[in-house]
């Protein structure tokens, strides 16, 4: 009994939890082709991508892609957070001031 009873309060106080805003779509564009790709987008809860990838070395053994982008998004203490990114055959290789950043060998 004493279940059911915590149950149902922990039912109700989730159902009068406040909801947050659903986000909506500002912008949203994109471009793919068969050796290159293009996205952009923005929402109204502060987060926005864009992002260029291009294939390179086609038809080589060593064909990889290339892709230079950012992401920006506002974090739970209200501070819009922005991240720079190269992403190729040398890995994910993210900067942003907020990043740490390793010490010089």
């Amino acid at each position: 009994m004493k279940f059911v009873i915590v149950f149902a309060a922990l039912f109700a106080v989730a159902l009068a939890a406040p909801r947050p805003e659903e986000a909506t779509i500002l912008r949203s564009e994109s471009e793919v082709g068969p050796e290159s790709f293009s996205y952009v987008y923005e929402t109204s809860d502060g987060q926005s991508a864009d992002a260029q990838g291009q294939l390179k070395n086609i038809g080589s053994e060593n064909e990889a892609i290339s892709v230079q982008g950012k992401y920006s998004f506002v974090g739970d203490d209200g501070v819009t957070y922005t991240v720079t990114y190269v992403a190729d055959e040398n890995g994910f290789q993210p900067q942003g001031a907020h990043l740490p950043v390793a010490p010089e060998a």
